[in-house]
């Protein structure tokens, strides 16, 4: 399988003022490229790499040829957060969740706003760069955690349903150095319709 660019389901603009346009045409056409380029770079040193899904390749890390275990770990994880990314944000997004993941946000949290405000210390304060991610663990149970670089939740056995890009490139063109900025506007464009597909459709 040789992985190609995923075009955004909306354009650049369409997440503003919360993302920018430029930093979204570069965040997509330039790093998402980057890493697929990469991605398909190592595969083709092991061909027999491309008979396995993103999926599989994350969920086996351990398993892989030592000289590309590395190259699939950054460049597979970017391909997949990012593919992941661009869908779990939308226009005239933000609010909170309703039906089933609402109800396990109450649960597993107490109430939404405990949830955002243990998501967003998650986020603030990754160290350098990687992601804040609400996940789905074995047992049924919703945890936040962060992973560095593009280290991918899959590869710790839990399903994604929420994450958030904090490397610098994902915000820096309109926020500089305030992460936290951008994390609270982030909450103004999440795809509640899509964390609830992925929460549901596991």
């Amino acid at each position: 399988m040789t992985y190609k660019l995923i075009p955004l389901p909306y354009a650049f603009g369409a997440l503003e003022p919360y993302i920018d346009a430029l930093t979204m045409e570069i965040h997509h056409d330039r790093h998402y490229q980057g890493y697929i380029n990469k991605l398909n770079a190592a595969l083709e040193k092991h061909p027999e790499l491309t008979k396995k899904s993103l999926a599989e390749l994350l969920l086996s890390l351990d398993s892989l040829p030592i000289d590309v275990r590395t190259a699939i770990r950054n460049n597979g994880g970017g391909t997949y957060n990012h593919a992941f990314f661009w869908k779990i944000m939308t226009p005239n997004g933000g609010g909170q969740p309703g039906g089933k993941l609402g109800d396990a946000i109450k649960k597993d949290f107490g109430s939404f706003d405990a949830f955002q405000d243990k998501f967003n210390t998650a986020a603030k304060t990754v160290f350098g760069s990687g992601w804040a991610w609400l996940c789905l663990d074995k047992s049924g149970k919703l945890q936040v955690i962060s992973t560095p670089n593009q280290n991918c939740p899959i590869s710790q056995d839990l399903i994604p349903v929420l994450g958030l890009d904090v490397w610098e490139h994902a915000y820096y063109l309109k926020y500089q150095n305030k992460r936290p900025d951008y994390i609270t506007a982030w909450w103004h464009v999440i795809n509640w319709e899509q964390a609830e597909e992925n929460f549901v459709n596991v």
